[in-house]
């Protein structure tokens, strides 16, 4: 049994990511600004903004990894400056803390944002399925915040890789139990709503990831983290994409700028690959749109589909 300190335990991909850990037998450490009360963890109320406190907190506890998710989740949900300080002191506090305490291995949630899709004055894939070698360039504080997390991982590589492995992975966008059982996603719309109007789920390239698989490959990673290549970056998504049509179609339709390279997104295939995950960690994201939500829905979303085409 491995000690975990998970932060954003409360969270929405949090939640998923702590229960998942302590099913397979690790004792988890849910480090939020708020307890749920029901997580399958010891929750500790904690504001990571308060560095001497974080560092006292990781060398009292003693985990042996850390699995940071805190951050203001949203790109405009504050104003920049706001955004890009808090997720970024968050992240490095708790790097420096976990680095002082001796822990072995840490892993930092990043974002698919960091590419710079949606940006206003146009971009446009070099290739897709987009890839983790693919150049990032973000055009919001959010996005920026996570590539200086991002940085924060081979930093800690060069300064601590003799005795720490890190590393960092960028979850789709994430979906939780309840969503599928029709809650609101963060957006506001639910996922039957994405699915039926390709328009909603278009802006993020229709890219998601059940918060559940999103935890499996969080033990993934923690169980082979010290056999692949120290400070490695990993996309975290489904093996299909948020859609009833095929990418080939939609992407240029809804996304022009990637009719170049849509031709390339056969059949269901997503726009971002998770192919190093699973070549590396032997992880593959096991549920979809058509696994999670009721059979009749699915059937009737498929038939929209074909009635359509």
């Amino acid at each position: 049994m491995t000690r975990v300190l998970v932060t954003g335990g409360s969270g929405r991909l949090g939640r998923s990511v702590v229960t998942v850990l302590a099913e397979a037998g690790h004792e988890v450490l849910s480090v939020d600004r708020a307890a749920t009360g029901s997580l399958p963890a010891r929750e500790i109320e904690h504001d990571l903004l308060d560095a001497d406190a974080t560092r006292a907190l990781v060398a009292r506890e003693r985990p042996d990894a850390v699995v940071h998710l805190a951050a203001i989740p949203v790109p405009f949900a504050v104003p920049d400056l706001d955004l890009f300080r808090t997720n970024t002191a968050m992240a490095l506090s708790l790097l420096l803390a976990s680095a002082d305490a001796g822990v072995g291995a840490v892993l930092l949630a990043s974002s698919p944002t960091v590419l710079g899709y949606g940006a206003p004055t146009g971009w446009a894939p070099r290739y897709l399925p987009l890839d983790e070698d693919h150049p990032r360039a973000p055009w919001h504080a959010y996005g920026l915040s996570k590539v200086a997390i991002e940085e924060m991982v081979g930093m800690g590589v060069a300064r601590w890789g003799d005795r720490m492995t890190l590393g960092a992975f960028r979850p789709c966008y994430v979906l939780t139990p309840e969503e599928w059982r029709g809650a609101p996603t963060q957006l506001g719309h639910t996922i039957v709503e994405r699915l039926r109007d390709p328009a909603l789920a278009a802006g993020s390239l229709f890219n998601y990831v059940d918060a559940r698989d999103a935890g499996d490959f969080v033990l993934a990673w923690l169980a082979a983290s010290a056999r692949v290549p120290n400070g490695t970056t990993f996309f975290v998504g489904a093996a299909d994409a948020l859609a009833t049509a095929p990418l080939a179609e939609l992407l240029p339709r809804h996304v022009p700028a990637t009719a170049p390279v849509a031709a390339r997104l056969t059949g269901t295939a997503p726009a971002f690959s998770s192919e190093r995950a699973e070549r590396l960690l032997g992880w593959r994201a096991r549920r979809s749109w058509r696994t999670e939500l009721a059979p009749s829905v699915v059937a009737e979303l498929e038939g929209r589909a074909s009635s359509h085409g």
